[in-house]
């Protein structure tokens, strides 16, 4: 199921648009490919994040992936639940598994963004 009134990447993050600032987080697609999430590395607020590099990781019990920046910004928010509780990510990946919240600098860029009906095209190709 993928929310309708999400935005996606190619990476299989969601983005929800919320005017400047985007609250990103992984697809149900990316966390079942990955398995149980039992770690979780996001920057603190504060650090700057440019778009299409990576700004922090999830580790799983198959593997280690990368979290990329979908736009170019400031970290405003941080999810401290996945400190102790980085299951959330499988259990609630559109919810509670949200990720960060970036205070972007060109808020545009969203509209490069894949719609619901897109995102599941590309899943479709995978």
């Amino acid at each position: 199921m993928k929310p309708e009134e999400l935005k996606y990447t190619e990476e299989h993050e969601w983005v929800r648009v919320e005017g400047t600032r985007m609250v990103v987080g992984i697809t149900d697609y990316a966390q079942d490919a990955l398995g149980d999430v039992v770690y979780v590395d996001l920057p603190a607020s504060g650090t700057r994040v440019d778009r299409g590099q990576p700004f922090g990781e999830v580790e799983s019990t198959k593997s280690v992936s990368d979290l990329y920046a979908p736009v170019s910004g400031t970290i405003v928010e941080r999810n401290e639940a996945l400190e102790s509780r980085p299951e959330l990510v499988n259990s609630d990946p559109y919810g509670d598994g949200w990720m960060v919240a970036i205070d972007a600098e060109q808020p545009e860029e969203a509209a490069e963004f894949m719609s619901a009906e897109a995102y599941g095209k590309l899943l479709e190709q995978s």
